[in-house]
């Protein structure tokens, strides 16, 4: 499902809504494939009837109901996981009942890498790893598509912000409404408070 617009800031548009990349069912499609492939070898290797045989059986049937339960699981897991870029900052949303997240202002990342094995780079899968400003230093972004254009689009989405940020507040009527933009985008963290008493000097003449 894409992620919520009932949760975005004023103004504020998505540019990027990623889930998990595909390759994120590897695991469990693999172990219905085993499973199948133990129940077609206990068919083929094994006498009707024996003891063995239904062993193995109820085995690879265990197997199989555990392997579909888990890739129910990861449907429901890559369902409500979304990576997102806004035009305020990067979201990374995730879980099916209880939610957990991270959000980063824009003007807070300092460096955006991507990393792909070759096998990654082939299928179109990779990870992100965001360096920025606040208390979490380092977030690392797993199964994420095609993370190389994800980059360039949070370095784009980053400059628009910065030339917004700076100019939007003079673009106003009033003064009022200046500061209460500003203060907005000090609540949300788009700018820090020695920003913040910056362009409030400015715009009282201080």
């Amino acid at each position: 499902m894409p992620y919520p617009k009932k949760l975005l800031n004023p103004h504020e548009e998505v540019a990027v809504d990623l889930h998990p990349h595909w390759w994120h069912y590897a695991e469990p499609v693999a172990a219905i494939v085993g499973a199948i492939a133990v129940g077609v070898l206990t068919l083929v290797l094994t006498d009707s009837g024996t003891t063995p045989r239904a062993i193995l059986g109820w085995i690879s049937l265990i197997l199989l109901v555990a392997s579909i339960v888990w890739l129910i699981s990861r449907y429901l897991k890559w369902a409500t996981t979304n990576f997102v870029i806004t035009s305020d900052r990067l979201i990374f949303r995730s879980g099916v009942i209880a939610k957990q997240g991270i959000e980063i202002p824009l003007e807070r990342v300092n460096t955006v890498h991507f990393s792909q094995s070759i096998f990654e780079r082939m299928v179109g899968a990779g990870d992100l790893i965001i360096e920025s400003g606040g208390e979490d230093g380092q977030q690392r972004f797993t199964d994420i598509r095609n993370p190389d254009r994800v980059q360039r689009e949070i370095h784009t989405q980053m400059e628009s912000n910065e030339k917004r940020r700076f100019t939007l507040p003079n673009q106003t009527a009033d003064v009022a409404s200046q500061l209460e933009i500003l203060e907005g985008m000090l609540e949300r963290g788009t700018l820090t408070q020695t920003e913040f008493d910056a362009q409030k000097n400015k715009l009282l003449g201080g």
